[in-house]
């Protein structure tokens, strides 16, 4: 039976996105996201979008009204729908049982019984979430529990999505994944997705596997790529030890072809909302399989982490004379990485805490993310807010990069020096600006894996 009507429970950084693309692709299916967040579908609804990503908005305007809507969800829209895709938070768990690192699925599991309670029996139902292994198992056994003809075939369809990037991962994919249960109904409902991506995906990029090798699949990749950092990281810190430059480094690793360049820069630290979650996952997962070894294995990578985030912070004190109290520090970037608003276990945030317990005085700025940022400092004395750079930088000590903004390379950095306290100090956290011209200015600079320029 060919689909017709899509539903996407939830209006998220992954559901939003995504359905946009597909409607935009596939203007014969109706596409509803819905959420329970009457003000999450508002800015939806609005050219004010609650995620930012580079070529989304067009996306939305394009489908919007004509066959993608945003609604509150409702009973009538689960019973309408052929295809459900489920794309809820799946936070870290932080009470009881694995708190710290099994992924909290009680919003999954509560829209599952809202689709079992009102979805049409053979409604294709779509894990899009990032879950742990068997989470579509345990799916279908609430599905289908008290019927033994498969009422709901359930598929895993996990995201790969890059934020900043999102809207060109979602259009031309290196590949769509699809995993299905191991029986009839599963194979028919990898098909009938498969045969909608493939309206505007080639073939070869769609690969169709069993639902477990699909999950396990996602948080895979997302700790093989936070692996990648937390080794460059590691290394950044030997070579300032050295008088080694992690770039030079990252450089000649990248061109061995059977390593690569992608995710080899330094920085201050991974964020966002899957790296951390998904590997503390995997070590959940590890030891309740017994894997101990395993499970140290990956904690490490969180670990070597936190340690790089920290490292910045104590380099930040040691080089302003070993106290911040009482000077002002402009944070330039607040978001995990450029072209997103998404916050979500930034490293900003961490180092921007250790400061203030240091007694500094924080002014954040950032070209996209300053709501959330006010959001996550709520409640902490000692931080303003404010959109200028230039203003942000007004008598402050210090500067300290946090997210690559494209706009801060294109900063009067001439300007910025004069209106700063001296010494004035640049703490390059992703080694993104022009060191030697900003040193040259008279800036002292103190980047990430290289060794500091300095006046003094």
């Amino acid at each position: 039976m060919p689909v017709k009507n899509i539903l996407c429970v939830g209006a998220g950084y992954v559901g939003g996105p995504t359905m946009a693309v597909l409607a935009d692709q596939c203007p014969d299916i109706q596409v509803k996201v819905v959420d329970l967040m009457d003000s999450k579908i508002k800015a939806w609804n609005s050219d004010n979008l609650p995620v930012f990503e580079p070529g989304l908005l067009e996306v939305v305007q394009r489908a919007r009204g004509r066959n993608l809507f945003f609604e509150v969800i409702t009973p009538e829209a689960i019973a309408q729908a052929d295809m459900i895709f489920i794309s809820v938070n799946t936070p870290t768990k932080e009470y009881g049982e694995g708190a710290g690192m099994a992924s909290d699925l009680q919003y999954w599991e509560s829209s599952t019984r809202t689709i079992l309670a009102h979805a049409r029996p053979g409604t294709i139902i779509v894990e899009k979430s990032t879950v742990p292994v068997k989470t579509a198992e345990a799916i279908s056994r609430i599905l289908n529990y008290n019927n033994q003809a498969k009422r709901f075939p359930v598929l895993s369809n996990p995201e790969f999505l890059a934020e900043g990037t999102a809207i060109r991962d979602l259009e031309n994919p290196d590949r769509l994944l699809i995993g299905h249960e191991l029986n009839p109904e599963g194979e028919s409902a990898a098909k009938t997705l498969v045969d909608i991506y493939a309206r505007w995906v080639p073939r070869d990029k769609l690969l169709v596997t069993n639902v477990w090798s699909s999950e396990l699949s996602k948080l895979s990749a997302n700790a093989f790529l936070a692996q990648r950092v937390s080794s460059i990281n590691a290394m950044s810190a030997i070579c300032e030890k050295t008088d080694a430059d992690v770039g030079e480094i990252s450089r000649a690793i990248g061109m061995d072809n059977r390593i690569g360049s992608r995710f080899l820069e330094a920085g201050v630290g991974f964020g966002g909302s899957c790296f951390r979650k998904d590997i503390l996952n995997m070590v959940y997962i590890c030891r309740s399989l017994g894997l101990d070894e395993v499970a140290h294995y990956w904690q490490q990578v969180v670990e070597l982490n936190d340690y790089q985030t920290h490292r910045f912070f104590r380099q930040m004190v040691s080089t302003m004379f070993n106290t911040v109290a009482a000077k002002k520090i402009a944070m330039f970037g607040f978001a995990f990485k450029p072209d997103t608003n998404d916050t979500r276990d930034t490293p900003a945030l961490k180092v921007a805490l250790k400061l203030l317990e240091e007694k500094a005085h924080l002014v954040i700025t950032d070209p996209k993310a300053l709501g959330h940022a006010q959001q996550d400092m709520e409640g902490f004395p000692g931080v303003s807010f404010e959109p200028d750079p230039y203003q942000a930088a007004h008598n402050a000590h210090a500067i300290a990069l946090m997210t690559h903004w494209k706009e801060y390379r294109e900063l009067d950095w001439e300007k910025i020096y004069h209106s700063m306290l001296k010494p004035a100090t640049v703490f390059d956290g992703r080694n993104w600006l022009n060191h030697k011209a900003l040193f040259e200015i008279g800036f002292n600079v103190v980047p990430i894996g290289k060794k500091a320029l300095l006046h003094y």
